[in-house]
């Protein structure tokens, strides 16, 4: 690759190597293949489900031994703007004319579904008593309300939600006040990621909506602090720029911008890795700015967030014994084979079809190697034609078996028998995850040594009228913990209240009469 002053300079900018930037255009030139699914992950195959005693065993383990003074930390991705969430509202606003056609008539014209459930529900959003007030007395018609208060939401002249990031919007209406996903967060935050008084949460932003979430967390601080009986430690973190990555012409070549440049994209959620791995909590709880829910459903949220934590405590207490037992010398074959089945039964590893064939020095060696990983714990819902990544058992091809959440994106639809394993899966990962990423003696494991680069995505773009292929890195839940040891657990459904266009807003997790 031809590399211009004015490229080294915009590398050296951005923090990226001659050597990463070649290796990415090799990825292109390679290609990333697909997946190999081996089967579904379903309950009682890799998906634990627990009885009501065991769940309360579970969270009683979590509530105890937080309460001795474990580090908790929320860590929120928090930099998706709102623009897609509100596509159905500028689609309406390029296609509708007031004065032209009656409201009935675009929706007959046009079979515009999102919009007509829109504005029958309108009443229901917590922003309208807000944008109303801001166009009273403006429309001539109840067909011209619609129209104006869309426009009052969108254009960038009034409020410009499309620029919001989606965790400032007013997703919930309490009557005196109106609460964002950020707000639910913190109030979610007080319930079980608490150590002693204080909740400490982390948020992945992008840079030019710092200042908002600054002034959003000094707006709603002490009315939530008040409320919860907590204190809130917040800091935030933006995806780095030396994890953007190179876009290249269909030809596997640069694509360069109208001006020269090369052109850099963002690597997509994959690249928080790098943000997650600079925190230190014992104990990590991920989940997505937008699945948040009102009061009635927080108690349900709650236990599910704190069974989880309970099956993190209870496999880790085994797992740093039996670290420990194989750093102090050297076991028997008995004990090399209790903490295989350990490994196999509770921490779904599998062990390659020659590891009987080892020695034992070789067989302590591989179970030490196995154990010493950091550990998630994945909350996983009943698939409700939801779009989401699912849990499978696949195939590394060198006969490596392991549990994986995979996009659709992995997987060849193409073929037959993959295709089929995919529309066989039961379950779907909500981004529901409770981490450990520490060992035994309390060292923070390295998670960059544990992310698979085979498990990137490249996708067809256009920019300037040019095709060009962009190359996002493994996502955060899927590659970048490829090789983190995994256990999957059932979770109830109204753990999982996306809010993917503005609509789902009426949904009743959001509704808060």
């Amino acid at each position: 690759m031809n590399l211009t002053a004015a490229d080294l300079k915009l590398l050296s900018e951005k923090g990226i190597s001659e050597e990463k930037v070649n290796q990415q255009i090799e990825t292109f030139k390679e290609g990333i293949p697909f997946v190999q699914l081996e089967k579904a992950v379903t309950a009682g195959d890799g998906i634990s489900k627990f009885t009501e005693e065991e769940e309360k065993g579970l969270i009683t383990k979590f509530e105890k031994e937080s309460a001795k003074g474990l580090s908790l930390l929320k860590f929120v991705p928090a930099s998706g703007a709102a623009s897609r969430m509100f596509k159905a509202l500028f689609n309406f606003l390029d296609n509708y004319d007031p004065t032209a056609e009656s409201l009935e008539g675009y929706f007959e014209r046009t079979g515009d579904k999102a919009l007509k459930a829109f504005s029958e529900g309108i009443t229901d959003f917590a922003f309208y008593n807000l944008v109303k007030k801001r166009i009273e007395g403006k429309a001539k018609s109840k067909d011209e309300e619609v129209y104006l208060f869309v426009k009052e939401m969108m254009s960038e002249e009034a409020l410009n939600y499309g620029f919001y990031p989606k965790g400032l919007l007013p997703f919930h209406n309490y009557g005196d006040h109106t609460a964002t996903p950020f707000e639910e967060h913190l109030k979610e935050a007080s319930a079980y990621a608490k150590s002693g008084e204080t909740a400490e949460l982390h948020f992945t932003i992008s840079p030019q909506h710092g200042d908002m979430f600054n002034q959003e967390f000094e707006t709603v601080r002490d009315r939530v602090a008040t409320a919860t009986g907590t204190s809130y430690k917040v800091s935030y973190s933006y995806q780095k720029p030396s994890t953007d990555t190179i876009a290249v012409d269909m030809g596997n070549n640069p694509f360069r911008n109208a001006d020269g440049s090369v052109l850099f994209r963002p690597g997509g959620h994959g690249a928080l890795i790098e943000n997650l791995n600079e925190q230190e909590a014992d104990i990590i709880f991920i989940k997505n700015i937008d699945n948040v829910t009102v009061p009635r459903f927080a108690s349900e949220m709650a236990d599910s967030k704190k069974l989880l934590a309970g099956v993190l405590l209870q496999v880790q207490e085994k797992a740093f014994d039996y670290a420990k037992s194989l750093d102090d010398g050297q076991k028997s074959s008995e004990e090399l084979t209790e903490i295989k089945s350990f490994l196999e039964k509770e921490l779904n590893v599998r062990l390659g079809a020659d590891f009987g064939n080892l020695s034992s020095g070789e067989q302590q060696s591989v179970l030490k190697e196995k154990i010493n990983r950091p550990i998630r714990v994945c909350g996983m819902v009943k698939n409700e034609g939801e779009p989401g990544g699912g849990p499978f058992y696949i195939n590394d091809r060198k006969g490596n078996i392991s549990l994986q959440i995979i996009e659709s994106a992995q997987i060849d639809t193409s073929d037959e028998e993959q295709n089929s394993i995919l529309q066989n899966a039961t379950h779907f990962n909500p981004v529901d995850l409770v981490c450990g990423v520490k060992n035994y003696q309390g060292n923070k494991y390295d998670l960059m040594k544990f992310v698979d680069p085979k498990q990137g995505f490249i996708t067809g773009k256009t920019k300037d009228g040019k095709e060009l292929k962009a190359l996002e890195l493994p996502g955060l839940w899927n590659g970048a913990m490829a090789f983190w040891n995994t256990i999957f657990v059932e979770v109830p459904s109204i753990t999982f209240n996306p809010v993917k266009t503005v609509n789902d807003l009426l949904r009743p997790a959001h509704q808060v009469k």
